[in-house]
């Protein structure tokens, strides 16, 4: 088996990363590696299950302590960490932990199994068009999730019925026992195996959620976009995601957003780019054009003599920044078409043309060829 890479080297923060660091580097990773966006790679869905295993060990402050001090082998059961302790008959290191800082002196640790537990975070992606990111807007999304359950109420049970107290161990969830080892004895303490520390047994399980006190369930839920987001950018809802356990929070719901190609308009940050097509006419001449903007269809005068790959700024027309009144700019590129399949009278026009102009027998100036021979002398 492959040894296991280091919980911070697989987040890429370093050790001493704050809580915040540590989320926003699990944020970025997850969306890279999440299954939606890379659908049949195994490699990337490997890569987020080690994302998700390094955050689940480091988000918490007390498994990131034990981590720090000892490892992968504070998780691995062994206790490896304390150089073979568990051919002594300890098992594990919350059993070590428990030994010497809590029967030995009298005081047990409390176990955590049977509080509140925070439901689980979801990630959504959504499609949305050029306009609707421009502008912004709000979508109603299908998201299915883990609930609780409405006929127990979140207890397990059925209806009229409790959990009860785990008669083996009193409801704590936790059984004591005296352990001789070569230090003397101590008091240890494990999971109780017939609530599996729970501290509850239901003997009457909910008909709904079949005693697991959430079902899972397709909600309808309202998404504002706001106007000027871009393509990759998430929206976090805070307690959308999972349904907690006895009474603990809900998880948040992350919506990823990306924005489909537009058959003109390009964006580059706030600016959106465009190429329109002029005529010979209009590029020699000059005057009014249409030209598209995400607002509609404005008129814009071009000057005189406008040459092919000319490049116009509309100051205002782009995208709106986020949290923020002001607009980026469009940037207009126009490209001149020759003209084809020409009448005889549009072809006895530009000959006219051509003599009038000295382009005499339509060739190409002599200053050119002249050029290109001195190149080929060379």
């Amino acid at each position: 088996m492959a040894e296991k890479r280091d919980y911070y080297e697989v987040l890429g923060v370093p050790r001493q990363a704050s809580p915040e660091d540590i989320k926003k580097a699990y944020r970025k990773l997850a969306k890279k590696y999440h299954p939606d966006i890379n659908p049949g790679d195994k490699n990337a869905e490997a890569k987020f299950k080690e994302v998700n295993e390094a955050y689940s060990v480091l988000s918490d402050e007390q498994k990131r302590s034990n981590y720090d001090r000892f490892g992968h082998a504070a998780f691995d059961g062994t206790g490896s960490g304390f150089g073979g302790f568990d051919g002594f008959g300890f098992g594990g290191l919350d059993d070590l932990f428990e030994t010497f800082m809590g029967g030995a002196f009298g005081r047990g640790r409390k176990s955590t199994r049977n509080g509140p537990v925070r439901g689980r975070d979801i990630q959504y992606s959504i499609d949305i068009t050029f306009e609707e990111a421009a502008f912004g807007v709000t979508k109603e999304i299908s998201v299915t999730r883990l609930q609780t359950c409405t006929k127990c109420n979140g207890t397990g049970a059925k209806a009229g019925t409790s959990p009860e107290n785990c008669k083996h161990c009193q409801g704590t969830g936790q059984i004591r026992y005296t352990q001789a080892t070569p230090f003397g004895q101590f008091v240890n303490v494990k999971t109780c195996d017939v609530c599996n520390g729970e501290g509850k047994i239901i003997t009457n399980p909910c008909e709904a959620c079949h005693g697991k006190a959430r079902i899972s369930k397709k909600s309808l839920i309202s998404l504002s976009i706001p106007a000027g987001i871009d393509d990759g950018q998430t929206i976090s809802l805070k307690g959308e995601g999972e349904s907690g356990l006895r009474g603990g929070l809900a998880g948040d719901l992350y919506v990823i957003i990306h924005i489909k190609p537009h058959e003109i308009f390009k964006r580059e940050g706030y600016d959106v780019v465009c190429d329109v097509p002029i005529s010979f006419t209009q590029a020699a001449l000059g005057g009014e054009i249409d030209i598209p903007t995400i607002d509609g269809i404005i008129k814009y005068t071009i000057p005189e003599g406008t040459q092919t790959a000319t490049v116009f700024k509309l100051k205002g027309k782009g995208i709106k920044r986020l949290r923020s009144n002001s607009r980026g700019d469009q940037y207009v590129r126009v490209n001149v078409e020759v003209p084809t399949r020409l009448t005889q009278k549009q072809k006895d026009l530009l000959r006219q043309f051509a003599e009038i102009s000295g382009d005499e027998g339509l060739e190409q100036k002599k200053g050119f060829f002249e050029k290109v021979r001195d190149i080929f002398k060379e």
